[in-house]
């Protein structure tokens, strides 16, 4: 059971604050980790689905920080990006920051093997 319970545990880290947002984004940049982000939102079934990409992603690239961002409980996070369409994805590589909006799943996988 315990094996199983890590096993269906999230790799992708949930932001729920302003001071979440910061301190992981701290700590990968202290770390050299590029991070991959997913901007959200529950009503939006598009980028809901898109959270079994993001998944699997995390699981297929433990050297990236994945971050999932609900727009709608994180609004200074997603107002700082200007995030005005969801799904939206930002890779952010040594101080670089890509935007990608759409639900894309290749595009995503693309942009995320660039960040390697």
């Amino acid at each position: 059971m315990e094996g199983q319970d890590q096993e269906n545990r999230s790799k992708v880290s949930e932001v729920n604050s302003k001071e979440t947002w910061d301190l992981y984004v701290s700590q990968a940049t202290t770390q050299g980790s590029p991070i991959v982000v997913h901007f959200t939102a529950a009503w939006c079934m598009v980028s809901v689905l898109m959270n079994t990409y993001l998944e699997e992603y995390a699981s297929t690239y433990p050297d990236i920080l994945f971050l999932r961002v609900d727009v709608d409980d994180v609004k200074e996070v997603a107002r700082k990006y200007e995030i005005k369409a969801m799904p939206t994805f930002m890779m952010i590589k040594g101080g670089v920051e890509k935007k990608m909006v759409g639900a894309n799943p290749d595009e995503v996988k693309k942009e995320i093997e660039a960040l390697l």
